[in-house]
């Protein structure tokens, strides 16, 4: 339970920066557990601090017995990272069931840069709609192994989400990774993995990630070689991510997910030569980066593509070389005696020197995340001021480059480095679009269906929110971390809506009826994976089918349509234009969610057995997630953690949001639907 003085908005004191105890003599073990050693706001304190850490560093790895043997055969270059919802409508196109890679990295490299990595985040808020498991959302994509090689064929590491809270055995996971060629797991919610999950990766292959959410305990950074600086609070003065400090070649990468500013994370990881996640989709609800972020990104991207190795080194010093009286800050980093100092400009914009540092004749000084020289002054001691343009929140990246040498320099997009102007930290918002429903006209209400009348109405509607909200809302924005009870809670909202007059069925469409229509339509999905499961041979259930991700497809135009069983139970393992496709066929539509809950209010519907939640003719979209809104209830109930779908009988106020998914996942035996059509107004 969250304490009685919690404010959502503020940083937890688990999450603050730790002080770091200046005095000779102290004891440092108390550092072990912090998340980013405050650095001291007086200049003059910060030789000292550095010392300290650095004794804290030797005494940790002495008293732990730390081996960095894994670090030698890791990767350490893969800063930038994408948590994609897997069926993102920039990474799969809906309408012809194909994966889009290119096209997604393309936006990518646009938009940020490019990434190194990209994380699928593939079951959540969707598990626990039925039985299947999380890696059944795996398994079910037949060319999902195509997907992870397109990926690395444009050198992009793949990683998998795998949810320690649910009931399943780490191995699956590990038994994935290794069939899709997977380069690493991300776990969510656990800051560390289980032993044996790490004992199993590395029988796969050398340097396969295991990397953990929040703060890595000291004991596991030796083979946990990323983690999450998740809710990591720095000071003023930007401090040292402990987990970095101790391992350099350990990569935290910070998010902070419900924010709409992301430049205290991006500061934080320049400095410290940290990664970060670009997480624009939250579970169906969209976050995107404002265009002063993403500029910032794609400069430290041009960086980090050219120079990875400055930021494992061991030769780091933070806070170096800064001009008192600014605020601009920055930590050198020296590889093979070169160094590079990463910048960044805490206040206002300023045209100034901001780096005091020794003379280099023969050097040209030039900020590498632009290409720009920059200007260089003798200071009173013989050393330089080197500066230039520097913008409230940019950054630059300093290095002496031999004149008559060419700038290493990566390619990125144009616009890198800084902010242009205060438009440029606007969000992005983008509107989660209802899909206009169909017209169904019918002059009298058709057998089997119910009149429901029409007119206005004012709703009230309730739902889980679950960190997925209802319409596309993000419900924390920039909390800092939202917790029970609020993070379960029910969200109620009321909705004014005017309906024409409509019929609705007063029963779901039977399987009896769906095969019928099958039969003399000749109907096939798109993606015929688990369509009709259960009533054909074809479809196959998952207790039955081929339980690899490198099956092929089964093939829609083969279907054994004399094998569909018909009955009174409710047609399910049906997707939405599955539901569409019948409700054409038999001259209706699916409901909306507001017809359905006036019906339902009113008494008028009936439940086939068992019990499933009804598709209503209310899909929305914001360019980048598909979802539908699900009425009724289902026999299911999915047990073991909040974190899974709603299931058991809901009453008719109640609305569910159903992430769409691809490659047929989206049909389940917890899903049907029912018709409507249009009356004529009176």
């Amino acid at each position: 339970m969250k304490s009685p003085g919690f404010n959502p908005y503020l940083p937890r004191p688990i999450d603050l920066p730790t002080e770091v105890p200046l005095a000779e003599g102290s004891d440092l073990s108390m550092l072990d557990e912090a998340k980013i050693f405050a650095a001291p706001g007086d200049p003059a304190l910060w030789e000292v601090w550095r010392e300290r850490i650095g004794q804290w560093r030797e005494q940790a790895r002495e008293r732990i017995g730390y081996s960095d043997e894994r670090y030698r055969v890791s990767d350490r270059d893969r800063f930038s990272v994408c948590v994609a919802w897997l069926w993102d409508e920039t990474l799969y196109d809906h309408a012809r069931g194909t994966f889009t890679v290119d096209a997604f990295l393309d936006a990518a490299e646009r938009d940020f840069g490019g990434f190194d990595g990209v994380l699928f985040w593939h079951a959540y808020p969707v598990i626990g709609i039925d039985a299947r498991d999380q890696f059944d959302f795996y398994r079910d994509i037949p060319e999902l192994r195509e997907v992870v090689a397109d990926f690395h064929r444009r050198g992009v590491r793949v990683y998998l989400s795998y949810y320690p809270w649910a009931s399943e055995t780490s191995t699956d996971i590990a038994d994935l990774t290794a069939r899709l060629g997977a380069d690493g797991i991300f776990l969510d919610s656990s800051k560390e993995g289980r032993p044996e999950l790490r004992a199993a990766l590395d029988a796969i292959r050398p340097g396969l990630v295991m990397e953990g959410e929040s703060r890595i305990p000291l004991a596991r950074v030796h083979d946990h070689q990323m983690s999450w600086a998740q809710w990591f609070a720095d000071s003023p003065v930007p401090g040292v991510l402990r987990a970095k400090w101790f391992e350099r070649g350990h990569l935290p990468h910070h998010t902070r997910r419900w924010h709409r500013d992301h430049l205290d994370e991006l500061h934080s990881a320049w400095l410290n030569g940290a990664g970060i996640l670009v997480w624009e989709s939250v579970f169906g609800v969209w976050v995107g980066w404002n265009a002063r972020d993403r500029a910032v990104l794609r400069g430290m991207r041009r960086v980090h593509l050219a120079h990875a190795a400055w930021f494992g080194s061991p030769d780091w010093t933070p806070l170096a070389d800064h001009v008192p009286g600014t605020t601009v800050y920055g930590s050198r980093w020296v590889h093979e005696g070169v160094p590079l100092w990463t910048v960044v400009n805490r206040g206002a914009a300023c045209d100034g020197p901001w780096l005091h540092t020794g003379d280099r004749p023969g050097h040209r000084w030039i900020d590498l995340t632009t290409g720009t020289p920059l200007t260089v002054r003798p200071a009173p001691d013989g050393g330089v001021h080197i500066g230039g343009p520097l913008p409230a929140g940019g950054i630059a990246a300093v290095m002496p480059v031999p004149l008559g040498v060419d700038v290493p320099l990566a390619p990125v997009s144009e616009g890198a480095g800084g902010a242009g102007g205060p438009e440029d930290d606007a969000f992005p918002a983008r509107a989660a679009v209802r899909r206009a429903k169909p017209y169904a006209p019918c002059e009298a209400v058709p057998a089997g269906m119910v009149e429901a009348g029409g007119g206005e109405y004012e709703l009230v509607v309730r739902y889980r929110v679950r960190e997925t909200g209802l319409y596309g809302e993000a419900p924390y924005v920039d909390e800092w971390k939202p917790l029970p009870p609020r993070l379960h809670h029910t969200g109620t909202l009321r909705r004014a809506v005017r309906l024409g007059r409509f019929a609705i069925g007063v029963r779901e469409v039977s399987a009896g009826e769906y095969a019928e229509f099958v039969r003399s339509s000749g109907y096939r999905p798109v993606r015929p994976e688990r369509f009709l499961a259960g009533h054909t041979d074809t479809g196959r259930t998952d207790t039955d089918r081929a339980r690899h991700t490198d099956t092929q497809r089964p093939d829609a135009q083969h279907m054994d349509v004399a094998s569909m069983s018909g009955g009174d139970a409710p047609a399910t393992y049906v997707d939405l234009e599955d539901a569409r496709a019948y409700a054409a066929w038999a001259g209706a539509r699916l409901p909306t969610e507001d017809e359905w809950q006036v019906a339902g209010a009113a008494g008028l519907l009936e439940r086939r057995e068992s019990l499933v939640w009804n598709l209503t003719e209310s899909e929305h979209t914001d360019g980048r997630t598909r979802f539908c809104i699900l009425k009724g209830g289902s026999a299911y109930v999915p047990e073991g953690s909040d974190w899974y779908f709603d299931g058991g009988p809901q009453p008719a106020d109640v609305s569910a949001k159903l992430l769409l998914l691809g490659a047929g996942l989206t049909r389940s035996p917890s899903v049907g639907f029912r018709l409507a059509v249009d009356l004529p107004p009176q």
